[in-house]
């Protein structure tokens, strides 16, 4: 493999030649069924899978499959996460129920990717106890996709494994499907050089590799045309954007590239670490028309010393710092948090100190997740476990503070005029429709499925804690 951030033009290439290969076995597969094959994309985890899913997704329609919610469907993929265990354990009690399903469809076909294929135990596990799985690879080679349709289409043997340890390479251009016609992420980097103690990501997304901003340009200015409003910037630490690129760029420098270009209303990203937050990108946020005032800033405990041994790299004071500049710049701005509770050797003490941010930093909210010891990480070795009954007192202790401190933060916006973009039609009501507002809060009103992808007007008349009720002007 080249050394460097490898751009392929000729793996782009290779992958198109192997669709129309692939298009050919799709053809031969539909005359046998007497209709068109199905498919089901099923993701867990993060924004990133999701946008790998698209791309899977774009894959399948090119070829000739027709996309299904049901997983009765010809080809069933399940686009992985391990973050944490019970994610792991949520595919495998799913897999068991698709063997069953399998044994009555001679035709299925069952494919597993995503960042849980990364791990050697679970393939070991996979190949053993699942052996009706068909295809199994990894995050580094989803470019691959077609070319491993094809092998699978071809191949005699009952599972293929195609997993990379790492890669260089960035395909661009490949067929994306997306789930909305009118926003859209763009993976403006891959993997992460963080090395969070408690956390499997870098191991199994590799690497920081930053894409060009010229193809990240071009990405979302085809998207734009296509009738992209609102695009989510996207890497596991987008403030460490541009570091590896021959001709450095950086975080705030790209999204000042971004607002330029016509036609595109809203710009987000996410996720941002707090020791690479910059003065720069506060000011660009400060003074940019479509950067959403929102900012999801993990901050993962309040004591200094767990998030020392969280390997974070920042003080419970670094962190409050960040938060003062940020709110002292733009004082709507709504600021998000991730959580972990129990981790080794967590204290009362050390949750009074998580209880303290989260009182000072006014999260307007807060995903709070009980620490899942990942097999191969520093924490998983470190001696003083916490209790289960611990972890659960403390748990309750941190969630009663955010509820209390989300409830206050979201009562602000009360009686205020807010421009919101209409995602979707209530599903619980017909008569209204939910959308998101800048500071990335759900607000629901009366309107019809045409505003569907458009930014409105909305007065916010009531507050259910988490999202609102809004009547819409003008």
């Amino acid at each position: 493999m080249e050394t460097g951030n490898h751009i392929s033009k000729n793996e782009t290439k290779r992958q198109f030649e192997y669709i129309e290969k692939a298009k050919k076995y799709v053809e031969a597969l539909a005359i046998e069924l007497g209709r068109k094959p199905t498919f089901c994309v099923t993701t867990f985890g993060c924004q990133m899978n999701a946008r790998d899913s698209e791309k899977l997704a774009g894959i399948l329609e090119k070829i000739g499959y027709e996309e299904t919610e049901s997983e009765d469907a010809d080809f069933v993929i399940y686009n992985t996460c391990t973050v944490r265990d019970n994610a792991n354990q949520k595919v495998y009690g799913r897999l068991g129920a698709l063997s069953t399903k399998k044994k009555k469809n001679p035709h299925m076909r069952i494919a597993l990717c995503g960042c849980m294929m990364q791990e050697p135990s679970v393939i070991e596990k996979i190949q053993k106890s699942y052996r009706f799985v068909d295809l199994i690879f990894g995050t580094h080679n989803i470019f691959k996709f077609a070319e491993l349709v094809v092998t699978m289409f071809e191949s005699k043997k009952r599972m293929i494994v195609d997993i990379w340890q790492d890669t260089n390479q960035i395909v661009e251009d490949l067929p994306i499907e997306r789930k909305y016609k009118f926003k859209s992420g763009t993976n403006i980097m891959f993997g992460c050089n963080n090395f969070c103690s408690y956390c499997i990501v870098p191991y199994v997304r590799g690497r920081e590799r930053s894409r060009q901003p010229k193809d990240i340009i071009r990405e979302i200015e085809n998207l734009v045309a296509d009738g992209v409003v609102e695009i989510m910037l996207l890497g596991q630490n987008v403030n460490s954007y541009g570091k590896n690129l021959e001709d450095a760029m950086s975080f705030p420098e790209l999204l000042q590239e971004v607002e330029k270009i016509e036609g595109l209303k809203r710009i987000r990203f996410m996720t941002s670490h707090p020791k690479d937050l910059s003065d720069e990108l506060i000011e660009v946020m400060k003074k940019s028309k479509k950067i959403c005032r929102h900012i999801h800033l993990p901050l993962q405990s309040g004591s200094t010393k767990i998030l020392k041994e969280m390997n974070r790299r920042y003080t419970k004071e670094q962190y409050l710092e960040v938060v003062d500049k940020i709110r002292t710049a733009m004082p709507d701005v709504s600021i998000t948090t991730d959580l972990i509770i129990g981790f080794p050797g967590e204290t009362d003490e050390d949750i009074d100190e998580t209880i303290d941010v989260i009182k000072k930093a006014q999260f307007d909210n807060a995903f709070t997740f009980i620490y899942s010891k990942r097999t191969g990480t520093p924490a998983a070795a470190m001696e003083n476990q916490v209790s289960e009954e611990q972890v659960k007192l403390s748990f309750n202790r941190v969630l009663e503070t955010v509820h209390e401190m989300t409830a206050q933060q979201a009562k602000r916006l009360v009686g205020e005029t807010v421009e919101v973009l209409v995602e979707e039609q209530n599903e619980h009501d017909s008569s209204l429709v939910t959308g998101k507002l800048s500071n990335n809060t759900i607000v629901h009103f009366a309107g019809t499925e045409a505003l569907i992808g458009s930014i409105v007007s909305v007065k916010i008349m009531e507050c259910k804690g988490f999202y609102y009720f809004g009547q819409m002007e003008g």
